[in-house]
């Protein structure tokens, strides 16, 4: 029972990797507070539906959490869509920007508004799920791996600017996972990344959200700013 009696935050967390992240928390004794787009149904969750892009809405997330919890712990950034496969002269410029401030912005604004709360409590735990898309690049998704590779960089710059505050931040960078995402890529984009991974096949959920959750515990002390792999040995770095 790693979390027991912390309340940890999960953006994105209706489905997909958040989702898998929730449900190994809770397992863990974590209170868990889910910020989406959509909240689940009949869940006993807390859920606070937000547009994850808005400033205004997440702050409105936010100051719901605390008014449930009194405070936050943890915050789990793990929202984001793939967007189309398309050459670059494909993109518009509406898809781009969905892309990246889906991706991009909304851990921005979740850090934004988590942080001071960490900040005079002096501890916490911020783990960003990026991709290797943000350290190699894929073809055919610029927008999806610029922002993810914008999400490596948030990660780093905020890591040092709170080194010393006793909150630590870290992300993940996933290959292909078998969650929703795969269904907005085409066959053709699907196997060619599958295909660069060495253990030849996608990773799982639960997976991802063990190395989390490790990130977001206590038994986490002395790694901050870093990427870690979570690519069936596909990353070189």
């Amino acid at each position: 029972m790693r979390f027991q009696g912390k309340v940890i935050v999960i953006t994105g967390g209706a489905g997909g990797i958040g989702s898998a992240v929730a449900d190994l928390a809770e397992a863990e004794g974590a209170q868990v507070a889910i910020w989406d787009l959509r909240v689940p149904e009949n869940s006993s969750r807390f859920s606070a539906a937000c547009d994850l892009r808005d400033p205004f809405a997440v702050k409105q997330a936010f100051n719901q959490t605390i008014d449930q919890f009194g405070k936050v712990d943890i915050l789990v950034t793990s929202a984001g869509i793939t967007g189309r496969t398309t050459p670059i002269e494909g993109l518009e410029g509406e898809e781009w920007h969905q892309i990246l401030d889906i991706n991009l912005t909304s851990v921005f604004l979740a850090c934004k508004y988590v942080v001071p709360a960490m900040r005079e409590r002096g501890q916490g735990r911020i783990v960003n799920i990026a991709s290797v898309a943000g350290k190699e690049g894929n073809a055919n998704q610029v927008a999806y791996s610029s922002a993810k590779a914008g999400v490596i960089a948030l990660t780093k710059a905020l890591a040092k600017e709170l080194a010393e505050t006793g909150i630590l931040v870290n992300c993940v960078t996933p290959a292909i996972i078998e969650t929703d995402l795969i269904h907005q890529m085409t066959e053709e984009q699907l196997q060619s990344l599958l295909a660069r991974i060495p253990m030849k096949r996608p990773g799982k959920a639960h997976e991802v959200a063990e190395m989390v959750l490790w990130l977001a515990s206590e038994q986490c002390s002395f790694s901050t700013g870093a990427a870690f792999d979570m690519s069936g040995g596909r990353a070189t770095y």
